[in-house]
């Protein structure tokens, strides 16, 4: 059996953001019904659990599974087979141990965690139903690594898919049974987290089937373009056990530690906010459960648009890093540059979507929920914006060998949030609005240094008016048009009720969707380069007369 062909980078992108829109489709109907069901107390404790999760989750599989691609990717580069086979087998045996440590602390100290990490001591059950998952993830995602550092992004977007629906039907149907048998909110929020698990055991089973049916790399290793007679007698050479090791680790540690500083921020962003909104503010716990609880409903909606750019940005690693080991630095800066074009003619109209359109979506959604989710969502959906810019960035950077500037940003980032939230959160007019503003003022501050680093470090610096002008030009427009048209709707039609609202905000973006298309082919933010880098992209290029 030959090895699977990998794709381009947008190609893997592309099918990476087909599983995005489908995952995105599942986590709502995951979360919405899981909000309504839980209520805004119940859902704190669903989203302080999380919060803490994430943190295990991003020390376990953020930086280690980067390295594992990289490694791949250059190995695959120099037709170094072997090497690429052995690099997964030590990294699925480093992912195991790591996973298995993580996961005995969420199971055995799950009340700790909860009262003097969270301060949600009701969260204390959900943090125990997730141990399971952590180790389980760890193991999937060595099988993604190796599979995204060939280039081949299929295998990752199906397997992500089952996992979701796997989560979305067991979590769900455990929620409900649970608080229909009338076991409380803490039992039902780690019944719906405990469906995490169950969809990983799916993913896990999926992938090591593919691996098996489509990876017998040994007999017909990748030449990088050049003939078999053509590679020299080290690419039959493999490093050691503990010299792969080192290497994962010298590259996935800063990258996994960065990561992490993110993740520990939103467990601490649940402590501090919980504490700050207590004993500062003068809300009582129920009072600043509810408030936490619709800042998290809002959060749902703030990482959608990072779910669309985090494709991008698992494809173009293994490409830039490929590159690179070929010794075309043009090509990785290209790449890196278009890249960060298209994410954010994806992200910019998305942001400022949520920011123009927050009152109905938040109405609509979580109808009933708490009045501060609009406001919230709105500073949010600026703050979206930054969060994808960072997101690409450190992507580029890591790719480039640079991962330990990063770790500086992400840490000089986390700091700035923890004092704005610090001090803004505290004062009672602005209370819960604090966390949004904290989030947005370190994103755009992190968005700024990676820039730089950017351009101090790379060979070639990424031109700032290319990438960012036409993307923002037609964002505007859209989010005008959107404006516009959701107020001359509500006149006409009214928002009083539900479905006047909706059908009001459904004619706002079918609108905005109109002008933000016509505007990013008139301003050629989106290129027939581009287009042809896609499945079936020319034809539609074609069609649309893109240049």
């Amino acid at each position: 059996m030959s090895k699977v062909k990998g794709q381009n980078y947008m190609h893997g992108a592309a099918i990476l953001a087909v599983g995005v829109v489908i995952m995105k489709i599942l986590g709502f109907i995951y979360k919405i019904p899981l909000g309504n069901i839980l209520g805004d107390e119940g859902f704190s404790m669903f989203t302080s659990a999380y919060n803490i999760y994430y943190v295990f989750f991003t020390l376990a599989t953020a930086g280690l599974p980067v390295a594992l691609s990289r490694l791949v990717a250059e190995a695959d580069a120099n037709g170094r087979a072997k090497q690429e086979e052995k690099t997964f087998r030590v990294a699925l045996l480093t992912f195991f141990v790591i996973g298995t440590v993580f996961a005995l602390i969420l199971y055995l100290f799950p009340n700790w965690l909860a009262d003097n990490y969270l301060e949600n001591p009701d969260a204390a059950p959900s943090i125990r139903a997730m141990a399971p998952s952590i180790l389980l993830v760890c193991l999937v995602s060595a099988y993604r690594g190796y599979c995204q550092g060939n280039g081949n992004m299929l295998p990752t977007t199906v397997d992500e898919v089952l996992e979701v629906l796997f989560k979305v039907i067991s979590g769900l149907i455990l929620a409900a049974v649970i608080m229909n048998m009338g076991l409380g909110k803490p039992a039902a929020s780690a019944g719906a987290i405990f469906g995490v698990s169950i969809g990983s055991v799916v993913s896990l089973g999926y992938m090591i089937i593919y691996k098996r049916r489509n990876y017998d790399v040994l007999s017909a290793p990748y030449t990088g373009g050049r003939a078999p007679n053509d590679i020299s007698e080290d690419d039959d050479e493999v490093d050691d056990a503990l010299t792969i090791v080192r290497k994962i680790l010298t590259i996935g540690i800063p990258i996994a530690f960065g990561a992490c500083i993110m993740a520990l921020l939103n467990s601490v962003d649940s402590k501090l906010c919980m504490n700050r909104l207590q004993s500062a503010a003068g809300f009582s716990y129920l009072e600043a459960k509810v408030l936490y609880g619709v800042y998290g409903k809002a959060q749902t909606l703030f990482n959608l648009p990072a779910a669309f750019i985090t494709p991008l940005t698992i494809a173009i690693v293994p490409a830039i890093s490929g590159a690179i080991a070929r010794g075309n630095r043009g090509e990785a800066m290209k790449t890196a540059e278009d890249s960060m074009r298209i994410s954010a003619a994806i992200a910019l109209p998305m942001g400022v979507g949520l920011a123009v359109l927050s009152y109905p979506i938040m109405n609509i959604l979580y109808p009933n929920s708490n009045e501060a989710g609009p406001g919230l969502l709105s500073i949010m959906g600026v703050a979206s914006f930054f969060v994808c810019l960072v997101l690409m960035e450190n992507a580029i950077l890591q790719a480039s060998g640079k991962e330990k500037l990063t770790m500086v940003t992400l840490i000089s980032g986390g700091l700035i949030k923890i004092i704005v939230n610090w001090f803004l959160v505290a004062q009672r007019p602005i209370n819960i609005y604090g966390a949004p503003v904290g989030t947005l003022v370190s994103y755009f501050f992190m968005a700024a240094l990676d820039f730089v680093f950017m351009c101090v470090t790379l060979r070639e610096k990424p031109r700032a008016l290319r990438v960012f002008a036409g993307p923002l030009g037609a964002s505007l427009l859209m989010g005008a048009s959107a404006w516009a048209i959701y107020g001359l709707a509500g006149r006409f039609i009214g928002t009083g009720s539900y479905f006047g609202m909706l059908l009001s905000m459904a004619l706002a973006i079918a609108v905005a969707v109109v002008v933000y298309a016509v505007s990013v082919i008139a301003m050629r933010v989106i290129t027939k380069e581009d287009m042809s880098l896609i499945p079936g992209g020319a034809k539609v290029a074609k069609i649309l007369h893109m240049r």
